[in-house]
């Protein structure tokens, strides 16, 4: 079915927490909306299948995805290890008919091959973020899984686990893949401290953390 609005998508607001779905979106107005709707702006979007979804996140998502990202780059800089921060950008794959905005993404493994201003095209990030407060990411998966993105942080219902992408399909994993020396369970102890502190309080932990293991 094929939803008409009578308002254009490049003028919807949508309030924070909030997201709406429109079918029978074709890849090509799919990549025209890309364009109306420009890079300025606080919404993600998916397009699956026919399947647009744009939503906009509220202010927890955005300061738990802001941790996580922190957390990365924190954990990538006392390692030594080359990294790119990709944020929000789109990743699109017109042979898959499939497009996705994660919430953070990131080069690793990858860093080298995927360095310079522009991404190569087909190169999937090493990391993916995806933080659910008010939207599940259930259906976004099989989209990275799709692209090949090896390992994704999922943050929902107030924890975070670690999915790593094995045969197609993504399971829960004890350590993450871009980090070996680093737990879900770490992870989620760095995460509660910022209910009480900063992000320089979760900054200084990791860290503090990476020294007793070097």
């Amino acid at each position: 079915m094929v939803l008409s609005l009578a308002t254009p998508v490049s003028e919807i607001e949508l309030t924070p927490g909030s997201a709406i779905r429109l079918k029978g979106v074709t890849w090509s107005r799919y990549l025209a909306l890309l364009q109306e709707l420009e890079e300025d702006r606080g919404t993600r979007l998916m397009y699956v299948d026919g399947t647009l979804e744009i939503r906009m996140p509220g202010q927890l998502h955005e300061v738990i995805n802001r941790v996580l990202a922190a957390i990365i780059l924190t954990l990538a800089d006392s390692l030594d290890l080359a990294f790119n921060n990709l944020g929000s950008t789109t990743l699109n794959r017109p042979d898959l008919a499939k497009g996705i905005e994660p919430d953070s993404c990131f080069y690793i493994h990858n860093a080298e091959a995927g360095q310079g201003m522009a991404a190569p095209t087909n190169l999937p990030p090493d990391l993916a973020v995806e933080v659910d407060i008010a939207n599940r990411s259930d259906s976004k998966l099989p989209i990275y899984g799709a692209m090949g993105v090896v390992e994704v942080w999922l943050y929902r219902e107030n924890t975070l686990t670690i999915k790593a992408l094995q045969a197609g399909d993504y399971v829960d994993a004890d350590y993450s893949i871009a980090f070996p020396m680093v737990s879900a369970v770490q992870l989620n102890g760095w995460i509660d401290l910022r209910k009480s502190g900063t992000d320089l309080t979760v900054v200084k932990a990791v860290r503090a953390a990476l020294k007793t293991v070097s």
